[in-house]
């Protein structure tokens, strides 16, 4: 097994434009790794660089101890699970997953070992007669990931695997997915722009943007704490809401001035903006939608402000509903149970968890609270 590092990598193409830009990473042994971001934002390329399938224009990568730029894709010791699956039409699954193996003249009796082996992992061994044609979806994923076990490699690659198929499938193959993980105990490296899939697959998320990182964390990490705006939005489904506010100082205590009126953070987060000298700038706030309680049956917790917005639009998705609202031309989503029985049009009022907001600078759009 290997851990890997990534160290000031960059991808330029031949008319200058820099795909990924000064990446630095290490990834341990055993890592579930999974790199988020938009379409275009470096993942893939990075992926590929790492596999040996883009030419690396700077830096160095190392697997294990072993520095590997001008190293052959089949001689790097890893495998590549593909978006596109990559399933030769004419070989049965059988050939399919036992073909790599027959190409660096592993016995017979050992391909076949390897092949029945993976293929009782995967649930697929009553199909190793059949050709892809003949296969579903989710079918052929497993023998492509299948062709990647047989291999016993160092690290897994896994580049968007989970895209084509149908919502309700994928949710079946992410479990499988993190079954793999845990069984075959190895560095696994997936790219995804579906932020489900990496909150619940990976040990370490990390976010990129423009070919840069954003952050590196755990999930829980860079939920909690996102360290710039673009984190913030990117993870969380519904996306956080991000509100035009203001810093002031009334009385003795800073507070932070959202939608028209005041609201005030713990004497802490009060005295880095102080400190910080945000007093009389603006700052963008966030709250996730979750984190706005809706005010049921006029009781209000003492100390809170409350806000009063028309409902807009109201969604009912059995055990959550999504309120969408509107407030000085800013839209706003509420997050809450259904069973909390919010009014479903009309005005409507309530109240951020104070615990749960953020702010953020307007100038550099990076935290100012839980700087790492």
């Amino acid at each position: 097994m290997a851990g890997l590092k990534l160290k000031n990598i960059i991808k330029r193409y031949d008319n200058g434009f820099e795909a990924v830009k000064d990446f630095n990473l290490n990834i341990e042994d055993r890592e579930f790794i999974v790199f988020v971001g938009p379409s275009g934002c470096g993942k893939s390329t990075t992926l590929r660089m790492i596999a040996g399938l883009e030419e690396i224009s700077e830096g160095e990568l190392y697997i294990g101890d072993r520095i590997v730029n001008d190293v052959a894709p089949k001689d790097r010791n890893i495998a590549m699970v593909f978006q596109n699956y990559a399933l030769y039409p004419h070989m049965t699954v059988y050939d399919n997953m036992a073909f790599a193996l027959k190409i660096r003249k592993v016995a017979k009796d050992e391909i076949d070992k390897k092949v029945k082996a993976a293929a009782a992992i995967l649930d697929i061994g009553h199909l190793l007669d059949r050709k892809p044609k003949a296969l579903s979806g989710g079918q052929r994923q497993r023998v492509a990931m299948g062709r990647a076990i047989v291999r016993s490699p160092e690290v897994f690659l896994m580049d968007e695997p989970l895209s084509n198929l149908d919502a309700k499938l994928r949710g079946q193959m992410r479990i499988e997915i993190a079954k793999l993980y845990h069984e075959l105990n190895t560095t696994f490296i997936y790219v995804t722009h579906d932020q489900t899939e990496a909150m619940t697959l990976g040990t370490r998320i990390v976010v990129m943007k423009d070919g840069i990182i954003q952050q590196v964390d755990s999930p829980r990490e860079i939920y909690e704490n996102p360290q710039n705006i673009f984190v913030a939005g990117f993870i969380g489904m519904p996306q956080m809401n991000f509100l035009d506010a203001s810093i002031v100082e009334k009385n003795g205590k800073v507070l932070v001035n959202v939608l028209g009126k005041d609201i005030e953070l713990s004497a802490e987060k009060q005295s880095v903006l102080k400190e910080s000298g945000y007093i009389g700038k603006e700052v963008i706030l966030g709250i996730r939608p979750e984190n706005i309680k809706c005010i049921i049956n006029n009781v209000t917790p003492e100390g809170n402000t409350v806000f009063k917005s028309k409902i807009e639009v109201y969604e009912n998705l059995g055990a959550e509903t999504y309120l969408h609202i509107e407030e000085n031309k800013k839209q706003i989503q509420i997050k809450t149970a259904t069973v909390d029985n919010a009014p479903t049009s009309g005005d409507i009022e309530y109240m951020f968890d104070l615990n749960k907001v953020y702010l953020f600078d307007k100038d550099t759009e990076e935290t100012i609270f839980n700087k790492k």
